[in-house]
């Protein structure tokens, strides 16, 4: 191959991955043998890989061949890449959302963003396992465990550092080098909160940006796939690649969309120096010492580089008590809607369903309960009572127009800078509104946070924007990314055994 693969392959980006395939001094067979090969030494522990795709190999080789006589599709040739546990795909892989009840389920056909994928030359290389349910099963299960795929561990601290959920699956996969890339899949900081505490760049897009089809959905006001990687080049040129309009999900055909095949020409290391970026305090509030002071750093870098800082700003819907209405309504109906265009062969057609097979399948099934489960369908599955209506048109208003869009607007802000576990990851999901974290430091001492997790660890810094404002927010995080350089890749050793 002329490289070392297996010494090389770690950290290596997407563009040197294909510019070593056009040398000729590797394959694509050559990188999916050497991700398979690091899966089966580490992720026995890890637990980030649910299912590895039989067909991946043969689709090296063929796309090596196709490159040899026709020439290369582009930047994702070749490239293997992981997909969330709920995004189908037809093929050899199995798409469950973590779930037993769905264990043997292969949908019809591929989602939308598998089909753009294959269509861009990229390796399906599997299934990345996930919170069962996107973390809507019950209030009191770990994040990244399902009954299909067990507990995933975070790289960085098995065992003892917080994963991240519900794309726990991907993040954890990426930052051990498991994966050239994944896709998660977000509805209130899944991908954000797991890219942070994994160390990788995680890009929530706005709602409507790349399409849902396919995809085991939560909700349909406030889901979205995106990108998780290693840097924000590598999840900049892989949104690229998956925003086509897509007339079966009529978010995507919405007027007032803004959407690019090309993320990449935002990669502006001086974009900085032009930029205003907004401090909400009030959402630092519940932040430790550590954590602040990751902060606290990232705003010193920000200004070396020239950016002007607004600090404090606030935000109107500052204080404002927020209800889970939309997704435990929205839940039963959408959920419902997917399941019956499932083949015959899977048995389980309702969210009454799923609830009955783990009541049957209680000791695999049950570990955690499934009380969200039960409360979503008692709802009725028409989406036409009053509390839910309300709900979703308070979100949208609170903390869109009124929260993120007026704090934006009355201080001339291209964005706004919180960690990437913060409350504004949960404003910016009500609204639809996209994000990007990148890796801003690890907090070497933590502390033992409500939910009974430590804080020490990696921990990335996130900025939210306006809808459609993925340009600003790759050309901010990008400029951080390469002044601050805080990606570290985990030790893997003591994992190995």
């Amino acid at each position: 191959m002329g490289i070392q693969l297996e010494k090389w392959i770690i950290e290596a980006s997407i563009g040197m991955m294909q510019r070593a395939m056009e040398k000729g001094e590797m394959s694509s067979e050559d990188l999916v043998a050497a991700y398979l090969g690091r899966i089966d030494r580490y992720d026995h522990r890890l637990k980030s890989v649910i299912e590895v795709n039989p067909e991946a190999m043969d689709t090296a080789r063929a796309l090596d061949r196709e490159r040899k006589e026709q020439g290369s599709r582009g930047a994702l040739h070749g490239i293997p890449i992981l997909l969330k546990d709920n995004i189908g795909t037809h093929d050899q892989t199995r798409t469950s959302a973590g779930s037993l009840a769905l264990a043997n389920s292969i949908p019809k056909e591929d989602s939308s963003v598998a089909s753009q994928l294959r269509a861009a030359g990229a390796v399906l290389l599997g299934k990345a396992n996930m919170t069962e349910w996107a973390n809507f099963m019950s209030s009191t299960m770990w994040a990244g465990y399902s009954s299909r795929g067990g507990q995933t561990l975070n790289p960085y601290g098995p065992g003892e550092i917080f994963v991240g959920g519900s794309s726990s699956g991907p993040a954890a996969a990426v930052a051990a080098n498991l994966a050239a890339a994944a896709i998660g899949t977000e509805t209130t900081g899944s991908i954000i909160s797991p890219a942070s505490q994994n160390c990788i760049v995680g890009i929530k897009p706005t709602v409507g940006l790349i399409s849902r089809r396919g995809i085991i959905p939560l909700s349909e006001t406030q889901d979205t796939p995106g990108p998780m990687a290693r840097t924000v080049a590598d999840a900049a040129l892989i949104l690229g690649a998956l925003t086509a309009q897509d007339a079966r999900d009529a978010v995507t055909l919405s007027k007032s969309r803004l959407a690019l095949s090309d993320y990449t020409p935002f990669l502006d290391r001086t974009a900085l120096a032009k930029s205003r970026i907004g401090i909400p305090r009030y959402y630092y509030q519940h932040l430790d010492e550590g954590r602040l002071a990751l902060i606290e750093q990232a705003i010193h870098v920000l200004e070396a580089e020239g950016a002007t800082i607004i600090d404090p700003v606030e935000l109107p819907c500052e204080g404002e008590q927020w209800d889970a209405n939309v997704l435990y309504f929205e839940f039963k109906k959408y959920l419902n809607d997917y399941l019956k265009t499932l083949p015959e062969t899977v048995k389980v057609c309702s969210l009454e369903d799923v609830i009955r097979f783990n009541e049957r399948h209680a000791a695999a099934a049950l570990k955690f309960g499934q009380d969200i489960l039960l409360s979503s369908n008692r709802t009725s599955g028409t989406l036409t009572e009053q509390a839910y209506l309300d709900s979703k048109r308070r979100n949208l208003e609170l903390a869109g127009r009124q929260g993120i869009d007026a704090a934006l607007e009355h201080y001339h802000l291209d964005a706004l800078l919180i960690l990437g576990d913060d409350d504004v990851n949960d404003l910016a999901a009500r609204a639809g509104y996209p994000s990007i974290t990148v890796p801003a430091g690890f907090v070497s001492e933590g502390v033992i946070t409500q939910e009974g997790y430590t804080t020490k660890g990696p921990h990335g810094i996130t900025f939210v924007g306006t809808a459609f404002s993925e340009p600003a927010l790759i050309r901010l995080a990008y400029g951080y990314e390469q002044a601050s350089r805080h990606r570290v890749p985990p030790n893997l050793d003591e994992i190995r055994g």
